[in-house]
């Protein structure tokens, strides 16, 4: 999983490979990975809003993902964006495409920045 954090929107991208140890029984990325790769752009995306090195912490209060479009070995990208919140929660919504571009799940989430 690669972490890219250098967007000129501000926001934190991640992208995997998918590859046959990530599918499940019908050869596609397990719904849970996607998750996690959703997740982990969403976290990066709050910690960069609060923090221009990403180095303020943000735990998950709760994600919701929709699951879209079945996703096929290759490469998968999640993307983040702040929708709102303050200083100690953050409201963000992120989407997962296929290396062909393919809308595969649509996330929202709620982050609180952790105790330091």
């Amino acid at each position: 999983m690669q972490i890219d954090r250098d967007r000129p929107d501000g926001s934190a991208a991640v992208s995997m490979a998918v590859t046959e140890d990530h599918t499940n029984r019908h050869g596609n990325m397990h719904g849970g990975l996607i998750a996690t790769v959703l997740d982990t752009a969403m976290g990066a995306t709050a910690s960069l809003v609060k923090g221009d090195r990403g180095e303020i912490p943000f735990s998950t209060i709760s994600l919701t993902v929709n699951y879209l479009a079945p996703m096929p070995l290759g490469t998968i990208t999640a993307t983040a964006r702040v929708l709102g919140g303050g200083y100690k929660t953050v409201f963000i919504e992120g989407e997962a495409r296929s290396g062909d571009g393919t809308l595969v799940a649509q996330a929202t989430g709620t982050f609180k920045r952790a105790p330091m």
